[in-house]
């Protein structure tokens, strides 16, 4: 008996060596074989071109507008249902310079991609009779140094997640660089795959059936869709064909058990405004007209794209690991019905121009059906996708870029932050600069030297020029603008009549 009891007395020690043998080979299995859960969140950003902020029935202003009711866009509403909803997201004014602030980071009065870009050594811009056009970057961005009038930027958001295991996919538009340099091709600064990216902004047709060619319309060959050939002759819309495409590169990234990087750039909804022929019935019966009834298909068609994407990432056992980030690169353009409350248009400095539709749903961090009201702007997606994919040791030290991981954990953020937008081109409208900060928006026009000066918490529409109303915030908002300018050494163009540079918004030449 006693010898039982030794016997059962000595096991004891054993046995906790044996749990503790066993405990730690268990926990170096894990770590050895991560599980889904530990891998990189796959992270998909959609970029849509052209989008008003109420150019859907998903209401980013405080109450329902005239707009939320014509458009139609369930997917937006199930994205918004699932993640957090952005009120205060902003872009550049025009298609460009929001696109080379995505990928680098950088604020466009320093990349100096201040207006769209198409032809080498060429300037889309208008001639004006007081100033000369600024010295702008307008062949865009190069990963190449020695490329007249570039912004050479070697370390894109695609080439720093390429170089740490993610398979980039660039699908749709691209519009970095002006033709005939390397930063046309979307290979060139960083993605492993290109579908359908090139030099031009806008496709030449958004029809299979007239091989998504300008041919139809008269237009240049510059405009035609490349890499689509499959689809000629076919009655399927563009964003139909680039949706299908998307998610064949998807499904090849899950097949070979790789994070990816998917930037969606959609040619939707930029001109020209054909009708997707799947929904337009609807915007017909509505009594629109032919513009606007095209335009109201061509977003739905965008929505649907949305919905197809997610249910390929549901589809394939990833959602829960994978992070979407919904944006367009501007506002609505002149030729649409305005974005109310909101004032201006696509490329003016106004809301109309600069705020965007923007939704984030990361599964298990954002909380489902939030909105958020603090201010972001697209260049802050490098950061933001650096941090989500465990790489902000990687960010360099020059760009104008904040992650907004924090406001997705609803965290706070920084409220002194200052947004600064810079035009010195003359395209449409003629060259400003524009500064918010707080709830204090200024926009200087060179070419008059005109000053106005708008408190968006009270005043939304920028109705009420407050410039002699609160002269000392314009001073000091105008000066800080101006200190910002120089440091980075942003464009100004030049009074015809004199050869001078036209003079900084705070009075300095």
């Amino acid at each position: 008996m006693r010898r039982a009891n030794q016997q059962t007395t000595n096991s004891g020690p054993k046995m906790i060596v044996m749990i503790c043998m066993t405990l730690l080979s268990i926990l170096f299995f894990i770590q050895c074989n991560p599980s889904q859960d530990t891998k990189k969140p796959n992270i998909i950003v959609f970029l849509v071109d052209d989008m008003g902020w109420q150019e859907t029935s998903v209401p980013f202003h405080t109450e329902k507008t005239e707009l939320n009711d014509r458009f139609q866009t369930p997917n937006m509403e199930r994205l918004a249902d699932q993640g957090m909803l952005f009120t205060q997201a902003y872009a550049s004014a025009i298609c460009s310079p929001s696109r080379v602030s995505l990928i680098t980071g950088t604020n466009p009065a320093q990349h100096r991609v201040t207006c769209w870009t198409l032809f080498k050594d060429k300037s889309p811009e208008r001639n004006d009779k007081v100033l000369d056009k600024a010295n702008w970057n307008l062949n865009g961005l190069s990963p190449v140094e020695g490329i007249n009038r570039s912004f050479y930027f070697p370390n894109t958001l695609p080439k720093l997640l390429k170089e740490e295991g993610y398979h980039t996919i660039h699908v749709g538009k691209a519009h970095f660089g002006a033709k005939d340099t390397p930063g046309e091709n979307p290979l060139n600064v960083g993605f492993d795959v290109n579908i359908a990216g090139h030099a031009a902004g806008g496709p030449g047709s958004f029809h299979g059936d007239k091989d998504f060619s300008a041919v139809w319309r008269k237009g240049m060959k510059v405009w035609d869709v490349p890499g689509l050939e499959k689809y000629h002759g076919q009655k399927i819309n563009l964003t139909e064909a680039l949706t299908r495409e998307a998610n064949a590169a998807i499904e090849a990234a899950v097949e070979k058990d790789q994070p990816f990087f998917l930037h969606m750039s959609h040619y939707t909804v930029h001109a020209p405004w054909e009708a997707d022929r799947r929904f337009i019935k609807k915007y017909q019966d509505m009594g629109l007209s032919e513009r606007l009834a095209n335009h109201a298909s061509m977003v739905e068609s965008m929505d649907h794209s949305l919905g197809d994407i997610m249910n390929k990432v549901k589809e394939l056992g990833i959602e829960d690991n994978t992070i979407l980030l919904f944006i367009s690169d501007n506002g609505a353009p002149s030729q649409m019905t305005r974005n109310k409350p909101l004032r201006g248009h696509k490329v003016t400095p106004y809301e109309g121009g600069i705020r965007v539709p923007m939704i984030v749903h990361w599964p298990g961090v954002t909380q489902k059906a939030s909105r958020n009201n603090h201010p972001v702007v697209i260049q802050d997606i490098y950061a933001s996708v650096l941090e989500w994919a465990g790489l902000s040791e990687l960010q360099p030290e020059v760009i104008d870029s904040k992650s907004f991981l924090p406001l997705l954990k609803g965290q706070q953020f920084d409220n002194k932050r200052q947004f600064i937008w810079h035009y010195p081109n003359y395209y449409d409208v003629p060259p400003y600069s524009t500064i918010r900060e707080g709830d204090w928006k200024l926009i200087y026009f060179y070419k008059d030297q005109r000053t106005e000066l708008y408190n968006l918490k009270t005043d939304l529409g920028e109705a009420n020029n407050l410039i002699e109303q609160e002269s000392e915030i314009a001073k000091q908002l105008a000066g800080k603008l101006s200190e910002y300018l120089r440091s980075v050494e942003a464009d100004r163009s030049t009074i015809k009549e004199t050869g001078e540079l036209v003079i900084w918004p705070d009075g300095q030449k």
